[in-house]
């Protein structure tokens, strides 16, 4: 199974790069909705002990939750917005391409420094989560428009779900089950908060908020 764990890690952290380095906005959209499918199916992988309706409950959560519900409330409100691609963001999309490959390689060579338990050091769940949180901060901080900071969140969030994965043995998923529901709410809430955007200055640069005064 560990395999098949890896193969799915590699093409989350694959998706990470492709996030960074996407203008188009559906694009960004899509590689953070399959990375949510990825993440979904791999707590089934590390059940050794046979089917666990807990995990299955929560798996299944997630790949509707993070991979159907959540990107499609984003592609309506990229189509609401009318606005196809991040066009002027503070980080060009080479430089956080090249960061985030960076940070994905300082990754896994931090993650082989560690002192992990031997059926988490031949897995690459710590080096997946590190280069995912990082992806996050970087569409956090390097991005402008709201849907695009949104997209990092999720996956800055997708990273730590991650780390949720490594007490798959020791705990039930309640973790995990408790960051689901706080993602779902909070995209609600950043929903929200992008219509009004939308609204108020028929943009989505989230640079228009500076114009904002008490």
């Amino acid at each position: 199974m560990s395999g098949t764990l890896n193969v799915l890690i590699g093409l989350a952290m694959g998706l990470n790069l492709v996030a960074l380095g996407s203008s188009r906005l559906p694009a960004l959209i899509q590689a953070m909705s399959l990375q949510g499918v990825l993440l979904g199916v791999m707590p089934l992988l590390l059940e050794e002990e046979g089917f666990n309706w807990r995990v299955a409950v929560v798996a299944a959560a997630t790949v509707i939750g993070k991979g159907i519900v959540i990107p499609n409330l984003l592609r309506r409100a990229t189509r609401a917005a009318n606005i196809e691609r991040e066009s002027d963001p503070f980080l060009g999309f080479v430089p956080s391409l090249l960061l985030g490959a960076g940070g994905t390689i300082a990754a896994v060579a931090l993650a082989r420094a560690l002192p992990l338990l031997p059926e988490h050091a031949g897995t690459l769940l710590v080096p997946g989560a590190i280069a995912s949180i990082l992806t996050g901060f970087i569409l956090l901080i390097g991005r402008v428009k709201a849907i695009s900071q949104v997209c990092g969140y999720l996956i800055l969030e997708n990273g730590i779900y991650l780390f949720g994965l490594l007490l798959i043995h020791s705990t039930p998923l309640l973790v995990e089950s408790g960051i689901l529901l706080d993602v779902t709410v909070g995209v609600f809430v950043i929903g929200i908060i992008v219509d009004r955007i939308q609204r108020a200055f028929d943009s989505l640069d989230t640079r228009r908020l500076t114009t904002l005064r008490e």
